[in-house]
């Protein structure tokens, strides 16, 4: 199974220059392990997370909150070239978030500030697995009290770690059990394949 893995992090503040290496480990983690990474196609940890799993040989996507490569570049300012695509989301920064969580299977929180709690709680509600880099600073620091004190839903899928190999390793293996039932190859999986099936639409 090729799993797609969210990035979430800073795109400015304090954490961005102290985390920068932990997100370039985890992006090219997600690429050795065959992994998609995506993120929301902005600057600070995300881009150096891309970045990486570029670098790495990985494939990545990046949800824009514009709705244009020309809105995308001028209006919001936010960098293309280490995307394999960009989906063009035109939901702006709250709706980009829903939509690029809703389109991954796990989220990776490194840092963080106000956006990467917002992408973190939409996944939370999900019930989505969620992976939180320990030491990382910012939101992914914060998370652990905030999810006690506010009695938070579904925190058993929440896993921390100070260790981005690790932590990566982790969200796979809870992937894995997650679609155990499910077999890529397996002639049910491919029903669209026979052409005396009904379809629709």
């Amino acid at each position: 199974m090729n799993y797609s893995i969210c990035v979430s992090g800073a795109a400015g503040g304090h954490t961005v220059q102290a985390a920068r290496p932990l997100a370039q480990a985890v992006g090219r983690e997600i690429a050795k392990k065959g992994h998609t990474l995506t993120t929301g196609a902005t600057v600070g940890l995300p881009y150096y997370a891309a970045q990486a799993n570029k670098t790495a040989g990985g494939m990545s996507i990046g949800f824009s909150p514009a709705s244009s490569l020309r809105e995308h570049l001028h209006k919001y300012r936010l960098p293309i070239g280490v995307y394999d695509f960009i989906n063009f989301t035109g939901m702006h920064y709250v709706g980009r978030d829903i939509h690029l969580v809703q389109s991954s299977d796990a989220i990776i929180t490194i840092g963080g500030r106000f956006g990467s709690l917002h992408e973190f709680t939409t996944a939370i509600e999900s019930r989505m697995p969620c992976g939180v880099l320990t030491g990382s600073g910012g939101t992914a620091d914060e998370l652990q009290e905030m999810i006690q004190k506010l009695e938070a839903p579904n925190k058993d899928m929440v896993i921390f770690d100070d260790n981005p190999e690790r932590l990566v390793a982790k969200i796979i293996k809870v992937l894995d059990k997650e679609y155990a039932d499910i077999d890529i190859n397996d002639e049910l999986a491919r029903w669209y394949l026979d052409t005396d099936a009904p379809h629709y639409g």
